[in-house]
């Protein structure tokens, strides 16, 4: 899990800067939207109830939440939306994973193209770059919620994999079949979690350049400015030093 602790900064520094902008309830509403397609019970709907925590953790309105919800029910008008994912190649070769909702497979496609093609990367074929990632479940709280020991040891009791804290967060790790699972089971002794969502973990980190690690956020940036991308995976051993860079 080397470059894991830099990892969860730089997303916390994404994370961080994301909230200013008014675009981030787009993204929470269409995720919302698809989950309560599955069903609108949010006791029988792990989800959705991950989609609606992550919503109120960006405090966005109930009457946003429940209008998303009616999207999905039929009870409102809105778009059909469907999760799409694409894979490329960023500066030195780093590897990218792109995961987004859209009602428009073509407008999609050709903006991840063309924010690919203005990085000087290259979006591939599907799976072009998927085997660099594991995909695994990912359940974080806010280090205050408990000791390092003690979300260890509820975490691996629950099920995971592994647990991992620093100063911000703590960082549990599922397989995907148990991710609702072990959620439920930190719930009820820690509350609702900050997130808990199936991620894309690169299997080998790329060490990149100062330079090149500006160059990828670039690319990182334009892919997560767009309303239909949710989601945006690297490679990329953010290091210390990068992301002291990226600060400044």
């Amino acid at each position: 899990m080397a470059g894991h602790s830099q990892f969860k900064n730089i997303m916390h520094r994404k994370g961080a800067q994301d909230k200013k902008r008014a675009k981030i309830f787009t993204k929470l509403a269409r995720e919302i939207t698809v989950s309560a397609k599955i069903s609108d019970d949010i006791s029988s709907n792990p989800r959705l109830r991950a989609a609606i925590v992550a919503a109120r953790g960006q405090n966005m309105p109930k009457d946003n939440i429940d209008r998303a919800i009616k999207k999905a029910t039929g009870a409102g008008e809105g778009d059909n939306f469907e999760e799409v994912r694409y894979e490329g190649y960023g500066t030195a070769g780093v590897a990218v994973v792109v995961e987004a909702l859209t009602d428009n497979r073509n407008r999609t496609a050709s903006e991840v193209r063309a924010a690919f093609a203005k990085s000087g990367g290259n979006l591939g074929e599907t799976g072009s770059v998927g085997f660099m990632f594991n995909r695994l479940g990912e359940i974080v709280y806010p280090a205050d919620k408990a000791s390092a020991d003690e979300m260890f040891e509820a975490a691996l009791e629950a099920g995971a994999a592994n647990a991992e804290s620093d100063d911000e967060n703590h960082v549990i790790e599922t397989e995907i079949e148990e991710l609702n699972n072990v959620r439920e089971a930190l719930t009820e002794k820690f509350g609702d979690p900050e997130s808990a969502k199936l991620v894309f973990r690169a299997v080998t980190e790329a060490d990149v350049s100062v330079e090149q690690g500006q160059s990828v956020m670039k690319l990182v940036d334009a892919l997560e400015d767009n309303d239909d991308v949710q989601n945006v995976w690297t490679n990329v051993n953010w290091t210390d030093e990068i992301i002291a860079a990226l600060d400044n």
